[in-house]
């Protein structure tokens, strides 16, 4: 956890992306994963995929961590639906 914490430290000021949230779970995260693993959830604000890629890269380089991008769309709250059905079209 130490060294994921240094890296991230080491690439917050990432050109590109702005770190709006960061969690942090360990013990046993997820059925899966062996004890005491730590996952970091962190919440970023990009302008583009290749700045994403340059933060999540030079963290798995540095900390040997795997890094996982999930795009996640911003909602209104009571207008899911709506906006689902205009991604369906």
């Amino acid at each position: 956890m130490a060294e994921v914490a240094q890296a991230s430290d080491k690439v917050a000021n990432t050109p590109g992306q702005k770190i709006l949230a960061k969690y942090a779970c360990l013990g046993k995260v997820f059925d899966g994963l062996p004890p005491n693993t730590a996952v970091v959830i962190t919440i970023h604000e990009v302008e583009s995929a290749e700045a994403l890629l340059t933060y999540g890269g030079t963290m798995g380089m540095i900390a040997g961590s795997t890094v996982w991008a999930v795009p996640v769309l911003e909602m209104q709250v009571g207008t899911a639906v709506a906006e689902a059905k205009k991604f369906q079209k």
